[in-house]
């Protein structure tokens, strides 16, 4: 027996025509306005990159490499990153005031005003004999 033998049809049957597909002519091809469109339809909140896929007869693979791609090249941006444009104020910042306000406290109908660079204990000092005169 030898390999020609092992056929499942005894009766070799005649090829009227072949047909070899070699190179990229079976590959589908999109236009850039297709794929921005089904990018589109991928980026919309709360679609599902699978389904918008096996709707265009494609692989999740082949969007995610094209919004790759179309985000390498700056082409499609998603809601929300935008950049906002920056303003510079020229204007000159108000002067200063040569003294620094004071705090005022008011406890009942006495006020006590603290310069500033007071120290601290100085304050509790003050405060506490307000307190204690009341």
């Amino acid at each position: 027996m030898s390999a020609l033998d092992l056929t499942l049809d005894q009766e070799p049957v005649r090829v009227r025509r072949m047909e070899v597909i070699t190179g990229d002519v079976g590959r589908r091809t999109w236009s850039p306005e297709e794929k921005e469109r089904i990018l589109a339809e991928a980026a919309v909140p709360g679609a599902v990159v699978s389904e918008v896929a096996r709707r265009h007869g494609l692989r999740p693979q082949q969007v995610f490499g094209w919004r790759r791609e179309a985000r390498a090249a700056n082409r499609f941006q998603e809601e929300g990153l935008v950049f906002a444009p920056v303003v510079l104020d020229t204007t000159p910042p108000p002067a200063v005031p040569k003294e620094l306000p004071a705090i005022e406290v008011r406890i009942g109908d006495a006020v006590v005003r603290v310069p500033a660079g007071m120290d601290s204990a100085t304050v509790k000092a003050v405060l506490g004999a307000v307190r204690a005169s009341r």
